[in-house]
């Protein structure tokens, strides 16, 4: 594995594997990697020949500093699992790197509905941290595939939706969510919880697993009551427990049986913000 920390002499680097004909898969991190990550990578290296993971914890993208500040780093042991699975290339950009300019006054992207509701609703201006990063680090790759995990599933939209914007002709993976044994969904966030946090968090899958089983025709508002109650037994703080067209994330209460839905949940164990989301009908292409 070889590792860059200038963004100069990554691109460089890749532009000569392009040259040779190699194509370049993208795999953006903030670090803390586990399983989920690992999952990208082999994705990437079946349909890559040259395989990027960058670890950057983006400072713009968190409206709440404290969490930032929190945010778990393992950066000698995310090197070491990066070896052991012979990812090709590490790019690992100080913040002066990635933002030259400073993070002050920084573009904005026309993102539209999808940064007024669920994530863009509860965390002002999150959605436009992830474009300014996602801008530079795809500016630097020129990735000819970008892969990031489901478990994301609007940030996944936002980044779709950013390619449009920049014109480019990059092909964008949405991969599966990876889970642990009893459902949780793997996250960074996963290495805060405590002892008894870790205990509650499968209620959001046993939430959104219940949602899927017992999707009917017409108003699901009672379904949505009984999926926010199993996450209140299990001492969870909700943001939102909502469900919206897989396509759009137009949100609905009703089901007319012809639109496939995606039932999304963000809550609290004490300060652990986690979300999960699941396609509760019809198939997603």
């Amino acid at each position: 594995m070889i590792l860059f920390k200038k963004g100069e002499d990554l691109n460089g680097y890749l532009t000569q594997k392009k040259k040779e004909g190699n194509q370049i898969g993208f795999v953006p991190t903030m670090g803390a990697l586990h399983q989920g990550h690992i999952s990208l990578i082999e994705s990437s290296k079946r349909i890559s020949a040259v395989t990027v993971c960058s670890i950057f914890v983006n400072p713009t993208q968190f409206n709440d500093p404290g969490d930032f500040q929190k945010y778990p780093s393992t950066i000698e042991q995310d090197i070491y699992f990066l070896e052991s699975n012979t990812t090709d290339v590490l790019f690992l950009p100080l913040v002066e790197e990635i933002y030259q300019n400073g993070t002050e006054h920084l573009e904005h992207y026309k993102l539209g509905y999808l940064e007024t509701i669920l994530e863009g609703k509860f965390r002002p201006g999150h959605f436009q941290g992830v474009c300014q990063v996602m801008k530079r680090l795809i500016d630097i790759v020129q990735p000819d595939h970008l892969l990031m995990g489901q478990k994301d599933y609007q940030q996944c939209m936002v980044v779709k939706k950013l390619l449009e914007i920049m014109n480019q002709p990059t092909t964008f993976h949405a991969c599966p969510t990876i889970r642990e044994r009893d459902g949780l969904a793997m996250s960074s966030r996963n290495l805060r919880l405590s002892d008894v946090e870790r205990r509650n968090a499968p209620a959001i899958y046993k939430a959104l697993s219940y949602l899927k089983k017992n999707i009917h025709l017409g108003n699901l508002d009672e379904l949505l009551a009984e999926a926010k109650n199993i996450l209140i037994q299990s001492n969870f703080k909700i943001d939102y427990v909502e469900v919206a067209e897989a396509a759009t994330l137009q949100m609905t209460h009703e089901y007319t049986g012809s639109q496939p839905l995606v039932a999304l949940i963000a809550a609290f164990q004490n300060d652990v913000r986690l979300i999960d989301n699941m396609i509760i009908s019809g198939e997603q292409n």
